[in-house]
Order: structure tokens, then C-alpha cells, then sequence
């Protein structure tokens, strides 16, 4: 195979067509996706929304590059449906000469790391933001046009297996969500565990928990709430077990706002972390590091108003609640306004058993019916202690709780195994990107001739 390595200027041309913008005119915005993801569609804006009036036309084909965010991989192909979609001088257009570059083999080109080792390489070519000259003095492998529709062709048939696996492995992502959504459901339900007849029923532990809430407004650790109106059967979602009880959630825990000013404080440089969801990892730890800091007056100040204790948890009040996040020891550290705290009545109530309900389909259907937006969820102080909650014994708590945890594990484990599948998918796929450009189209030898031929038969 006859391979050379050519700069893209020999191969593609800057396009500059400009417009001047109408205010009465309707326009799509386009904008490029970083990690190489694609061109995708803005918005779609009247003209007087758009501040900037000279704006560039694309064309379906274009190879579109931003400004900024190259550097991040913020580069791709304008899709035939957004051709005429306008961008900003902030992102560059090029064409392609078809008689030397095929479209299709840059696009799969620009999925390897060859032009991006270029942008993000250090020396003159580490680019805070990169230009025209930049992209048209990258270099890439350039073979004939016959032996480019070859890498093209085998490229495609193999991307269609990957896809397939990729869409099946989704699937099965899809599935186990739903699953660990059911065993929440059936859960909370008491559907997991058998009843013990002989238990102590929940109307007995909810005389507890206010004996525990009387004593606790006594020692100023609690204040007291106007009592709240009795639960209606047109409220209550589906029958209980038997020793169960519907309580709302001023029954089962204290839910506070840590800031009710919702003035944010000033941030200092050697502070304490203030904490809110925005810090929560994906593994439902807390990030101290990139929190803000704010002052120990601020802490002490919020320590007038709770004090953390074992077993305390947050959640979120705008958009979703989020991921239920236990707060951990040592407790040097403040809450900010966009969360609730939740401290459980520890005698009588298992934790993690009201955290398991609130992530359930049944308490995020009551949230969304009582929320006042349509747009996304409002989780509110008011609506925490409104909130029905299924009580269980407690000894069914511990047992509900133990058999959740043992499901859920076994679904991480299953999910662990689905995510190093795709991973493996990834590095196969990229093994053969690399054999395609890399190392020259060793895997794709093939007569030109013959390929010339599948070229004019329509076959690639």
C-alpha cells in the first residue's frame, strides 16, 4: 500500500461565508461536541437573540472545528441536517478536496488520538486555543483514494458489530436500573422478606418515636412543628403489610435547612468545606477538596441551628433529590442552601430503610404529584414532612435493609461486569483504528484495483 503523510492543508481548504444576521429571521445554532462526540444543534433563535450579527454558514460535510475547545477533542463533520446551521468566528470550517480525502476516512481518522496528540502535544503546538494555520499544518497517513474507501468499507463492517454489542450491552445496563429500581419498589412494599406475625407492630413504634421527638424538642435538639393533618385513604398509594403503619415524614425523621437565609457566604481561603449535592461523587462519597470554603463563623453559626450526628444523611431539593449521601465523620465541615438534612430518629427508625424508600418509583411518583413545577421536582422542607412513608417494624427495617443491600451488591457486581465488557469492546475497537491508520492499513491489503472497482459498483 502506497502510504504517505500529508498536512491537511494539502487536503482541506478554510471556508469563510459570513452573513449578516435578521432580527425577524429564524436561525439554528450548531455547536461541536468535546471527546470528538460530534456536531450537534444549538438552539434555534430569532435574530434579535443573537448578539453577534456576522455569523458562518455551514455546509453538510464540513469539517468544524472550535476555537477553544480542539484542545478537548471539540472538533467533527456538520450532519446533513444541519447544513445552513450558522456558528461564530470562534469556530473554523473547512472543506474537503473528495479527489484526495474522502470524508468518510477523516472521520475515522479523527477517532484515533493522531490529530489530537497533535493539539494536546507540549512545546509550540499546546494551544490555549487553536487557529486556522494550526489545524491546516496538522499531519495525517493519506493512502490512495481506492485504498481509503477499503479502510472505510472494513472499518464500517466492523463499527456495525461494535454497535450491535454496544446497544446490547445498553440494554442490559437498562435492565439491571430497572431491576434495582424493583427491588426498592417491592422493598418498600414488604415484598422482599415474610412477616412475622409476632412482631411488634408499627403503631407501637410510632408511640416510640414520639416519646423520642417529645424528649428531643425538651433538650432544644428539636423544634416543635405545627402537628400536621392526619393521613386521608385517598393519600395512602397501596395497602401494607400487616403490622405496617402509613406515617408521614415528620414521623420518621427530622428534615432541616441548613441555611434558611439561602444567602451564600463569602468564600475564604482557609475555611471549612461547604458542602451541598454538587460535591457528591457518582459513588455517593463527598468531594471536601473541590468544595468551597467558608469561614468558621459560618459553622458555628449552622452549629446553633444542628449538629451532625451518625447516621445523618442529605438530599437534594431542586431538579431530583439525588442520590441519598450519608455524611461522614469527622463533622468539620457545613451545609449549603441547595440541600435538605436529614437526621433519622435512631431509636426507632433504621436509616437506610428511609433512604431506600426515598429512592423508590413509589416516593418519586408522591413527589412529583405534590410538586408545583412542571419542569422538575421542588423537594421543600414542607414537602419532606408531608411525605408518606410505609413504617415497618423495626426488625423488618433491619431485615428489608440487609436483603436490599445483598440484592445490591449483586447488581454492582453484575454492572461491574457489563461496564468491563463495553471497556474490552472500546480497546478492540480502538486496536483496529490503530491498525488501520497506525500502522498503515496492514489488516486492509487489498488490490486497488479491486477496489476501484467496489468504488464504482456502489459497494463501498
Amino acid at each position: 500500500m502506497s502510504w504517505k503523510i500529508e498536512k491537511l492543508g494539502n487536503v482541506i481548504t478554510q471556508r469563510k461565508e459570513f452573513i449578516t444576521i435578521d432580527n425577524s429571521v429564524e436561525y439554528k445554532r450548531c455547536r461541536v461536541q468535546v471527546n470528538r462526540k460530534g456536531v450537534v444543534l444549538r438552539d434555534i433563535v430569532k435574530g434579535i437573540a443573537i448578539n453577534t450579527k456576522k455569523q458562518q454558514v455551514c455546509r453538510e460535510g464540513d469539517f468544524l472545528v472550535a476555537e477553544i475547545d480542539a484542545k478537548v477533542g471539540g472538533y467533527g463533520f456538520v450532519p446533513s441536517e444541519l447544513e445552513g446551521a450558522i456558528v461564530s468566528s470562534h469556530y473554523f470550517l473547512f472543506e474537503l478536496d473528495e479527489t484526495k480525502l474522502l470524508k468518510d476516512y477523516l472521520a475515522w481518522l479523527i477517532k484515533t488520538d493522531i490529530i489530537q496528540d497533535q493539539i494536546t502535544s507540549k512545546g509550540s503546538t499546546n494551544y490555549a486555543a487553536i487557529r486556522p494555520h494550526h489545524v491546516l499544518n496538522f499531519e495525517i497517513p493519506l493512502p490512495s483514494l481506492g485504498e481509503q474507501a477499503v479502510i472505510v468499507h472494513r472499518l464500517n463492517i466492523i463499527n456495525e458489530e461494535y454497535s450491535l454489542l454496544d446497544k446490547e450491552l445498553d440494554q442490559q445496563q437498562t435492565y439491571l436500573q430497572l431491576l434495582r429500581q424493583t427491588i426498592l419498589q417491592e422493598a418498600v412494599q414488604g415484598k422482599l422478606t415474610k412477616q412475622d406475625p409476632t412482631e411488634e407492630p408499627a403503631t407501637e413504634l410510632l408511640k416510640r418515636i414520639k416519646a423520642e421527638k417529645e424528649k428531643l424538642i425538651k433538650a432544644g435538639k428539636l423544634k416543635k412543628e405545627k402537628e400536621l393533618p392526619p393521613i386521608t385513604e385517598d393519600e395512602i398509594p397501596f395497602e401494607l403489610s400487616e403490622g405496617w403503619a402509613w406515617v408521614r415524614g415528620d414521623d420518621v425523621a427530622s428534615f432541616i435547612d441548613p441555611q434558611p437565609s439561602h444567602r451564600t457566604p463569602p468564600v475564604v481561603l482557609n475555611g471549612v468545606p461547604y458542602i451541598g449535592m454538587t460535591e457528591v461523587r457518582d459513588d455517593g462519597t463527598i468531594d471536601f477538596d473541590s468544595a468551597r470554603k467558608v469561614s468558621v463563623e459560618v459553622l458555628k453559626e449552622h452549629n446553633k441551628r444542628y449538629t451532625l450526628e451518625d447516621g445523618d444523611f442529605i438530599i437534594g431539593k431542586i431538579g431530583t433529590i439525588g442520590e441519598p449521601t450519608f455524611l461522614p465523620k469527622p463533622f468539620n465541615y457545613t451545609l449549603s442552601a441547595n440541600i435538605i438534612l436529614v437526621q433519622p430518629f435512631r431509636n426507632s427508625i433504621d436509616a437506610h430503610f428511609i433512604t431506600y424508600y426515598l429512592q423508590s418509583p413509589i416516593a418519586i411518583d408522591l413527589l412529583k404529584s405534590q410538586s408545583t413545577n412542571s419542569t422538575h421536582l421542588v423537594f421543600g422542607i414542607k414537602k419532606s414532612r408531608m411525605l408518606l412513608f410505609p413504617l415497618p417494624p423495626m426488625k423488618v427495617q433491619k431485615v428489608i435493609v440487609a436483603k436490599v443491600q445483598q440484592l445490591q451488591q449483586q447488581l454492582s457486581q453484575l454492572e461491574a461486569q457489563v461496564q468491563q465488557s463495553r471497556q474490552y469492546a472500546q480497546q478492540l475497537l480502538q486496536s483496529v483504528l490503530r491498525e488501520a491508520f497506525e500502522q498503515r492499513g496492514k489488516v486492509y491489503e487489498m488490490e486497488e484495483e479491486q477496489v476501484l472497482n467496489m468504488v464504482a459498483e456502489g459497494e463501498v
